[in-house]
């Protein structure tokens, strides 16, 4: 026995030369602190506690400086020593900082106080409060991002008067953004799965020199759950189940996740199915927004159906299904291996403003849906930590993406539906490096490669009869791809000033194959093959640990995609958006000021103005196909539209935070957006910006103790006036509520809203709270839908 007792010690021992675990927990509740950031500049090495609080931090032995971060802690910087000197036990204090760790700024992780971008964080505490249905519903309940819906499965979020197609969307470091991505309003975003998120990034303003085309408002990138190693001799197994209701759609949502990690190996599941019932808005609002009654089809018929409750919007249900799979392997302390695979697909859903669109005092349409939305991703990551002359660190990423979409739609009453399927084979590879000299010089640096090949169909249907013949596509058959070598240099100047200045060059290729068949096109095939360039300049001032200034100028651009040259589409009644080879990329050029600065213990305030210029900017105007203006399209004489490099257009704002700490454990925190968008028009004048929505903002009252987390809050929304509304807004009378002189325009709009969540036990929590408690109407500016009414959310979260 005593020389099993020697040899249980001896292997201790050795075991504890090879790792060493580091222990967090708040210094109030003595809970651990799940994906604390733990880092040394020096060492250019970096880890994140998991759910026990713990993470490896091998690696940093001999650290003079290691830096402990975590939002809504005060940050602590100890040497490894200290460290070891605490038996590797650290505490945090609830508090308030200026700086955190963040990814997206340059694919590396790094202190957002050394970014000149402004850069909010959605940590997986605040998300499992809030309860968001969707990835949408995510980034709204951020307070900075304003989420336009056309139907109840979508979400198009907006960034300082930029949407859609000139955003960025990042998905584990890979751009999620396609070649069909379409200036119109998206819904992609939904396919990410909030409960398998375990962080989320917004970059506000152009990106484009880390991440290429489409970064010109902003990048939301997404950081999926990873894959947990064991930090002891024993196999680590654990998981979440999760079970919500919500009453304003009759929401039922399961969801359960996995983990398995060994010394080297690990794995995490993921798996999250959906059920959305038809959205209910609220009792007190604009009766224009009423849903007085809607189609079916009966006997071969089109029926119009009395709403026997005009508050619930018909149709607007779905469902979802989430997939997810990432294993990990970590031979040693330099190598880092990682494969993930998602997959997300919805039911076929209702486009609910469409179904709102009316002819002759009746519903236009017998059906407009989109069908089965599909994503699926395979990702493969090595990364490799190291010092050499070429880097220190470098991460090597390879994906594989599939995406389909489609759209029925059939005029009511008529027996012919079309269907028109889309489907994108996305292949991507990226190179990144980063390499720091000495304390003051930082390289980041890499290469991407993306390839879109389009594959469009279109099928017309006679319902009466089962027959189908082969109709127009929507977009040409095309490859799209992109080539493009980055660098980004940071430099120290001392430890109050920092300099960060980048470039980046990108080649852009597009080869499509026209279909001449159902339209006369003067042509049968166009090539693209062009070049981008852009840069950033900024610097960061910081006078003392309390106060940060930012100065920073960026451009980002936009190359045409398969959407902008190859479309065929009606954009409104009378309207047909026909194809345009002839495009080059737009181009965005962006000044910002931010300041940031901490009050004593318990005030912080932060505010961002910034000014946007996009210049050869796309956009939708009229054109001509063969010399004429107008041609025959869905049995409409429709006016001929073409995207063109056609405008200038100005994007200017303020985005403002405060934060208060307050006694007893309440806090207040309020966020506030105010941007105005002007657009050139073909005569000259200016229209206001379409995707430059209303000041809005958040503002909660929180409390927090123990097992005890709860927010009282207010989401809010200005008013646009008819005069005020963009021309392209002016004529979608369906959209808005009438104003006394019977004209459209927007209604401001809030809600109040309560969350509480209380933790049980170690093992289980609920969840629960009611959104829009008064039961407004409100419809979001530029929404087909109207918002939820008064909705209880219930959630029960166990952990094994």
């Amino acid at each position: 026995m005593k020389r099993i007792y020697l040899l249980g010690l001896f292997l201790g021992f050795c075991f504890s030369g090879f790792t060493q675990i580091i222990t967090i927990q708040d210094a109030d509740t003595g809970q651990p602190i799940e994906m604390a950031t733990i880092s040394s500049e020096a060492l250019s090495v970096y880890a994140t506690t998991d759910a026990s609080g713990q993470a490896d931090i091998s690696a940093f032995k001999g650290a003079v400086s290691i830096e402990i971060r975590m939002l809504g802690y005060d940050t602590k910087t100890l040497s490894f020593e200290e460290l070891k000197a605490d038996k590797f036990s650290v505490v945090l204090f609830p508090g308030l900082s200026l700086s955190q760790v963040v990814v997206s700024a340059n694919r590396w992780s790094q202190a957002s106080g050394e970014v000149p971008s402004r850069i909010t964080t959605l940590s997986a505490k605040e998300v499992a409060l809030q309860n968001p249905q969707t990835a949408a519903d995510l980034l709204g309940a951020s307070g900075e991002v304003f989420i336009q819906k056309s139907q109840q499965g979508g979400g198009s979020p907006m960034i300082r008067g930029f949407s859609t197609n000139r955003l960025l969307y990042v998905v584990d470091g890979v751009r999620m953004n396609t070649a069909i991505f379409r200036s119109g309003n998206l819904q992609n975003v939904i396919s990410l799965d909030p409960f398998a998120t375990e962080r989320t990034e917004i970059l506000f303003g152009p990106g484009s020199v880390i991440y290429g085309s489409d970064a010109i408002g902003g990048v939301m990138s997404f950081q999926i759950l990873t894959p947990a190693l064991s930090h002891t001799g024993k196999t680590l197994i654990g998981g979440k189940g999760v079970a919500r209701y919500s009453s304003a759609n009759e929401e039922k949502t399961v969801h359960f996740d996995v983990h398995v990690g060994g010394k080297k190996w690990a794995s995490v599941t993921s798996l999250s199915a959906h059920d959305f019932g038809d959205l209910r808005m609220g009792s007190h609002g604009p009766e224009e927004y009423l849903r007085p009654f809607y189609v079916q089809r009966h006997d071969s018929t089109d029926v119009v159906i009395v709403n026997d409750d005009p508050l619930v919007q018909r149709p607007s249900g779905y469902s979802q299904l989430n997939m997810m799979q990432k294993l990990r392997f970590k031979p040693n302390e330099k190598w880092d291996f990682q494969y993930g695979f998602h997959f997300s697909e919805t039911s076929k859903y209702a486009r609910y403003d469409r179904h709102i669109r009316y002819r002759k005092g009746l519903p236009r349409y017998g059906e407009w849906d989109y069908g089965p939305q599909k994503w699926m991703m395979n990702n493969l990551s090595a990364t490799h930590s190291g010092k050499n002359a070429l880097y220190d660190q470098m991460t090597l990423r390879l994906a594989h993406q599939f995406f389909e979409e489609s759209r029925i739609d059939r005029n009511i009453g008529d027996t012919e539906r079309h269907i028109r399927v889309e489907e994108v084979d996305a292949v991507s590879a990226n190179l990144d490096f980063h390499k720091s000299i000495g304390l003051d010089h930082d390289f980041f640096y890499g290469l991407e490669a993306v390839q879109n090949e389009v594959t469009s169909t279109g099928t017309d249907e006679d319902i009466s009869k089962g027959v189908s013949v082969r109709g127009p596509a929507r977009y040409p058959q095309a490859t799209w791809a992109s080539y493009a070598a980055y660098l980004n240099y940071q430099h120290s100047f001392s430890e109050k000033l920092l300099v960060q200045a980048g470039a980046r060059y990108n080649r852009f290729l597009l080869d499509a194959v026209f279909d001449t068949e159902f339209y006369p096109f003067p042509y049968t095939s166009s090539e693209m093959n062009d070049g981008a360039l852009t840069g950033s300049l900024g610097m960061v001032f910081r006078p003392s640990e309390k106060w940060v200034l930012s100065l920073n100028a960026s451009t980002g651009f936009r190359a045409p995609n398969v959407d902008d040259s190859g479309k065929v589409f009606d954009s409104e009644p009378g309207s047909v958006i026909v194809p345009n080879p002839d495009l080059e990329a737009e181009y965005a050029y962006n000044g910002e000021l931010g300041i940031a600065k901490i009050f004593g213990r318990s005030v912080q305030f932060d505010l961002a103005a910034y000014y946007t210029v996009l210049q050869n900017a796309l956009v939708r105007r009229d054109f001509t196909l063969n010399g004429q203006d107008s041609i025959l399209y869905d049995g409409t004489l429709s006016q001929v539209q073409a995207i063109q490099n056609a405008a200038v257009a100005t994007v200017y704002g303020l985005q403002a935070g405060l934060e208060l700490k307050l006694p007893a454990g309440f806090g207040f925190i309020t966020d506030f957006n105010y941007q105005v968008g002007e657009e050139e028009l073909d005569d000259g004048t200016t229209s206001p910006s379409r995707h430059a929505p209303p000041w809005f903002g958040v503002s909660r009252l929180t409390y927090s103790t123990g097992k005890l987390n709860m927010q009282f809050y207010a989401m809010y929304s200005g008013e646009r006036k008819f005069e005020d509304l963009p021309q392209e807004e002016q004529g979608k009378t369906e959209l808005y509520a009438i104003d006394p002189e019977g004209k459209p325009y927007s209604p401001g709009w809030y809600t109040l809203n309560f969350k509480a969540m209380y933790q049980f036990a170690s093992h289980f929590s609920l969840s629960a709270g009611m959104e829009n408690l008064t039961d407004q109407r409100y419809r979001p500016y530029s929404s087909g839908m109207a918002g939820a009414g008064r909705n209880l959310v219930i959630s029960v979260s166990a952990l094994f």
